[in-house]
């Protein structure tokens, strides 16, 4: 074995122990890497740290390997948590588990590890990489449900080059088997939803420490004021809950969803009509790319959101953005968020939305 010594990110959750485990049983050297990413609120109920290390110091024990806690909370802040409100601030809804991924863990995270003389870095991810095609190529997850590749569609492809996604057969029930069966405490640990420094807490009681509140006109398509809103940060496209203005004006009794936000105007555009929500083509910018030459794609698949089916599109790019047309219309495309494209399994890489276009 060419490259033997590995280096897993550990989190303390059920996938990362579980590739530990595996890269073990398969000779590698393995050693485990806890990464810390947030500082705020470490002496507040909201933190995990302190639980999620402990519980990958029990595991690392339990595997007989080292483990190295080491502290990214200030290239988190400035290479994720920045971008976040920025991004928010501006109206957009950002996507910072494909940040991190991209600055992060692939990044700041694999060359440390490189530096402690890693030749591979290893994650929980549940993606596929396909080394015998030039360039590497990432697949989806045996576990569709599970996939992750669309967080990973804004990594550069030769950071790939140097990892390892062990988990990229199993389904999450297997991996709590393999767990259980070795046993490894976090057999059947909760899995962490949402943004991992956020928290329990409720989203906008934690944006509202960092962003303040500017409320305005909630209006219908008509430019009807039917409401008032806390600010334009603390809504997404398609959101249903939390806007309270059911009843506010004679208008039947349909429920209101957003459908866009006027930034010049600090209006919350509001619709009871779901086919407004609906579009067919997009703008995406900041283009990452696994193909050698992304203009030869015009038929392939997209989707715009995690957990999405893949839909059939066209595209067009220059390589600097890319416009997609999608075959059929797809519900609240978000700017701010990434699309990813595939081809069957293989994802060809992706972009983050700009904006929602006429054809």
């Amino acid at each position: 074995m060419e490259s033997n010594r590995v280096a897993v990110g550990l989190s303390g959750g059920v996938d990362s122990a579980v590739t530990a485990l595996l890269l073990k049983q398969e000779g590698y050297e393995v050693e485990g890497i806890f990464m810390k990413n947030w500082d705020e609120d470490d002496d507040t109920e909201y933190c995990t740290a302190i639980q999620d290390f402990d519980d990958a110091q029990q595991v690392a024990d339990k595997l007989d390997i080292p483990l190295h806690p080491i502290n990214f909370a200030a290239e988190y802040w400035d290479s994720v948590f920045e971008d976040f409100l920025s991004e928010y601030a501006a109206g957009r809804t950002p996507n910072p588990d494909v940040l991190c991924n991209r600055n992060i863990k692939f990044a700041v995270f694999q060359d440390y590890a490189e530096m402690r003389g890693a030749q591979l870095i290893a994650t929980g991810h549940y993606a596929r990489l396909n080394r015998d095609t030039e360039p590497i190529e990432l697949h989806r997850a045996d576990d569709l449900d599970k996939d992750q590749t669309y967080f990973l569609q804004a990594v550069p492809r030769q950071r790939f080059e140097r990892c390892i996604f062990p988990l990229a057969n199993l389904s999450k029930n297997e991996v709590r088997a393999t767990a259980k069966r070795y046993s490894l405490h976090v057999y059947g640990k909760k899995d962490s939803t949402g943004i991992c420094f956020i928290g329990e807490r409720r989203f906008d009681d934690f944006l509202n420490r960092y962003l303040p509140r500017d409320p305005g006109p909630i209006i219908d398509t008509d430019g009807v004021v039917v409401g008032e809103h806390s600010g334009l940060a603390y809504y997404t496209l398609g959101q249903r809950q939390g806007l309270r203005i059911g009843g506010m004006r004679d208008a039947a009794e349909a429920p209101w969803y957003v459908k866009s936000k006027q930034i010049e105007t600090n209006e919350l555009v509001v619709t009871q009509d779901q086919a407004q929500l609906q579009a067919s083509c997009l703008l995406a910018e900041e283009p990452n790319w696994f193909v050698e030459d992304p203009t030869k794609i015009v038929r392939c698949e997209a989707i715009v959101r995690y957990r999405s089916v893949p839909k059939p599109c066209t595209i067009e790019t220059d390589g600097t953005g890319v416009k997609v047309f999608f075959d059929e219309p797809q519900r609240a495309i978000t700017p701010g968020q990434y699309v990813a494209f595939y081809s069957g399994t293989r994802c060809l890489g992706g972009a983050k939305i700009k904006t929602v276009v006429d054809k």
